[in-house]
């Protein structure tokens, strides 16, 4: 007979529990504001939140920026060597078996490349943000380069625009997945980004 119990193990500094829940909540407030200030159009309460928009874009790029750095210098972890992981991720696109129960702690080899693909394009977003604060509201590192030059808008609004939407995907896939995990595979996965701590399956006979 076999019985299964959880190991727990401490996985995650705080310090990137902190720049998770930072970016995760500066996401958010990005996105909230772009739609509500798109939703006012120009008049003085949508300039208003695009001015908020903009010093929250300047949050995530500081959170971005820690979170590059912590990816070299901190913990195991929180390293992107500890993602980058190229054969787990051919040999779940060969095997079809996408979707596994986590096997080592740390980041699921699978859900690792969706994290980093994310982080470029968030580094692409920031990018674009910063182009369009000295485009359209004259402030910002860019404003010396592309200070209301706005024959350039088009070349960064329109990646910006689309990549909201791609974001927008990925917060839902992101929350369907944690749920997925814990009720397919029986470990609970979001706690781990509060706690630190990690669990698996503990498999022993009796």
């Amino acid at each position: 007979m076999q019985s299964k119990r959880l190991r727990a193990h401490y996985v995650y500094d705080p310090f990137l529990r902190v720049l998770h829940a930072w970016n995760g909540l500066m996401i958010l407030l990005l996105l909230v504001t772009a739609q509500g200030a798109d939703w006012l159009a120009w008049e003085w309460p949508g300039a208003a939140l695009w001015v908020v928009h903009m010093w929250l874009g300047y949050g995530l790029v500081a959170g971005l920026l820690l979170r590059l750095v912590w990816g070299l210098a901190g913990p195991v972890h929180a390293r992107w060597r500890a993602m980058w992981r190229p054969r787990a991720w051919l040999d779940g696109l060969r095997s079809r078996r996408l979707f596994q129960a986590p096997a080592d702690f740390g980041h699921h080899p699978m859900a690792s490349g969706a994290y980093l693909l994310v982080y470029l394009l968030l580094l692409v977003m920031a990018a674009t943000g910063l182009a369009l604060a000295a485009i359209d509201q004259g402030a910002g590192p860019l404003f010396d380069w592309l200070g209301y030059r706005v024959m350039w808008k088009p070349w960064f609004r329109l990646p910006h625009d689309w990549l909201q939407y791609v974001f927008m995907v990925f917060i839902v896939v992101h929350l369907a997945m944690l749920v997925l995990h814990e009720r397919r595979h029986g470990v609970p996965v979001a706690q781990a980004m509060v706690s630190g701590y990690q669990y698996l399956k503990d498999e022993k006979r009796k």
